[in-house]
């Protein structure tokens, strides 16, 4: 894939799907149903810890883990959960929640990099 290509999947992805800032986030954290999901790879997470009780589901497999109103999703996601997505940077993150949208599911919110939301304060679990 040309740089241009991906260049033009993040412009897309960026336009759909509402980039959250931090306090935003930290908003929807606080008053609702929510599901948080890393999406770098586990090595990244091995490494760096993740946000507070979020669930690791690498980018290469959400389509294959998550469907709407299916039982077998890794989490109990319905109609009413804010499903908040994160990577290293943001740019994982935004195709990600785009391909969340784009297979049926709402309410999907680029939440951006694990550096911005621990720069933020945000809590993390250790690895």
């Amino acid at each position: 894939m040309e740089t241009t290509d991906l260049n033009l999947m993040l412009i897309e992805a960026n336009e759909q799907i509402k980039r959250l800032s931090f306090e935003e986030t930290q908003n929807i954290i606080l008053l609702t149903k929510h599901v948080i999901l890393d999406v770098r790879e586990e090595s990244e997470v091995s490494f760096s810890g993740m946000i507070k009780n979020a669930v690791n589901v690498p980018r290469g497999l959400i389509e294959f883990k998550f469907r709407p109103g299916s039982k077998e999703n890794p989490v109990n996601i319905d109609e009413e959960t804010n499903i908040l997505l994160y990577c290293a940077v943001g740019h994982r993150s935004a195709l990600a929640a785009k391909v969340l949208d784009d297979i049926g599911f709402n309410n999907v919110f680029n939440i951006g990099g694990f550096g911005e939301w621990v720069s933020n304060g945000g809590e993390i679990d250790k690895p």
